[in-house]
C-alpha cells in the first residue's frame, strides 16, 4: 500500500520523521491559504476598480479556477500519494461538464 507509515524501528526516528512532515504540510496550507485571500482581494479590487464587465468577469472565473486548484491539491490532500481514484473521478467530472456546457452553447447559438 502506498500510504503506509514508513517505520525505521526507531521511534525517535519516526517521530521526527512525521513532525518535519506535518511541519512541511501546515507550511503548504498556510501559503495556499494566503495566495486564496490574495486572489480574493483581486477579485474585489477588480469589481472596485469599476472595469467593464467584459474584464471582470473573466478575470473572477479565472481566479476561482485557481482557487479551486488549491482547494483540491492542497486542503483536501489530492496532492498526496493514494489519491489517483478520486483525481480520475473529479478530472473525469470535469471534463463531461466542460464538454456539456460547450455542447448547450454551441445548440444555443447556431
Amino acid at each position: 500500500m502506498e500510504n503506509q507509515q514508513i517505520n525505521s524501528g526507531n521511534a525517535r526516528v519516526d517521530y521526527e520523521y512525521r513532525r518535519r512532515r506535518n511541519a512541511e504540510e501546515m507550511r503548504h496550507q498556510v501559503i495556499s491559504f494566503a495566495i486564496s485571500i490574495f486572489l480574493t482581494l483581486i477579485a474585489f479590487g477588480a469589481v472596485l476598480a469599476d472595469f467593464g464587465k467584459w474584464f471582470v468577469i473573466p478575470v473572477i472565473l479565472l481566479l476561482a479556477v485557481v482557487q479551486v486548484i488549491f482547494q483540491l491539491y492542497y486542503f483536501m490532500h489530492m496532492s498526496n500519494k493514494g489519491h489517483e481514484a478520486p483525481q480520475l473521478f473529479i478530472y473525469g467530472g470535469v471534463i463531461i461538464g466542460f464538454a456539456t456546457i460547450l455542447a448547450f452553447m454551441t445548440v444555443v447559438w447556431i
